[in-house]
């Protein structure tokens, strides 16, 4: 008997997508996996407005809280744990329900996508030679091997990463930008929202976030080297509370910032997945949400 389709819940930061996900999964049999980057961090919870243990309802959620704050995390692994909790999900009869509005990490577990490997080797000479020459010699020389990727990135990280691509394998790095094509039967529900609501509602939530803890937070993960993580320390809100940390901004100040910077990474959210013709969106407020999603996924 063949798998039932993976469900996938998508949309913006602020949407609900959390929720959703766990009346879905309590709907049609399910389990959570979440594909929120920022999540898989232990003990960044406040700010991240990770779903609590009260709020998963029993429903059982994977890869949550799986990385330190001083590691990276890497989509090509989470494609690899994310793939194989899919199958064991639906090994167990359960339907997989991946949340979350990473949508590079969406799409490793979804779609055909290859990543090319990395050499630790080379990509500290490149940081080398970087640090030496500066970002747009580094640029300069992408462009020449790699046109289209040089058009795209415009941060060292990334093109440090292009470049080392191109060494390792004599392709540049966009040819394997990923296809819309699934690598298993998939379904994706897509949050609509009311986008001057949406800004209202991310107003709020960083603000509930600081009465809740955040810098306090902050102070206790920075102790555990969150300033030594490349991805947890550009977090929302984070990178802006380590700065109060620092006496270099008062926390109404972060918060502003962090509203400002969280309404901007929603925008971006609803570009990218609006440009994905496969997902069906549902309005995010509809109150026969969960029993619309629900008959989409059956």
């Amino acid at each position: 008997m063949a798998a039932p389709p993976v469900i996938a819940v998508v949309g913006p930061t602020g949407s609900g997508k959390s929720d959703l996900a766990v009346s879905l999964a309590l709907e049609l049999d399910g389990e959570v996996i979440n594909a929120d980057a920022m999540q898989f961090y232990r003990g960044m919870d406040i700010g991240t407005a990770k779903i609590t243990p009260a709020e998963r309802k029993g429903v059982p959620h994977h890869l949550l809280d799986i990385l330190d704050v001083t590691q990276e995390a890497s989509v090509s692994d989470f494609q690899q744990q994310a793939r194989a909790a899919i199958g064991d999900i639906h090994a167990r009869g359960k339907r997989a329900i991946l949340a979350g509005g990473s949508g590079l990490y969406v799409r490793a577990a979804l779609d055909v996508l290859e990543f090319p490997g990395t050499d630790p080797a080379v990509r500290a000479r490149l940081e080398a030679e970087h640090a030496e020459a500066g970002t747009q010699e580094l640029l300069a020389r992408l462009k020449s091997v790699d046109p289209v990727s040089a058009g795209r990135v415009s941060d060292a990280r990334r093109i440090i990463r292009a470049l080392e691509v191109y060494e390792l394998t004599g392709r540049p790095f966009s040819s394997f930008m990923p296809r819309r094509e699934y690598c298993q039967p998939a379904i994706q529900v897509g949050l609509g929202v009311d986008r001057g609501v949406l800004r209202e509602r991310l107003a709020v939530r960083v603000h509930r976030m600081v009465d809740a803890g955040l810098l306090e937070e902050v102070r206790r993960l920075d102790a555990l080297g969150l300033r030594r993580g490349k991805t947890a320390s550009r977090a929302l809100g984070y990178s802006q509370f380590l700065r109060v940390i620092d006496g270099a901004s008062p926390v109404e100040d972060a918060a502003e910032e962090t509203i400002v910077a969280t309404r901007q990474f929603a925008r971006r959210q609803l570009t990218w997945f609006r440009a994905d013709p496969r997902i069906t969106w549902l309005d995010w407020q509809d109150p026969e949400l969960v029993g619309k999603a629900a008959e989409l996924s059956r």
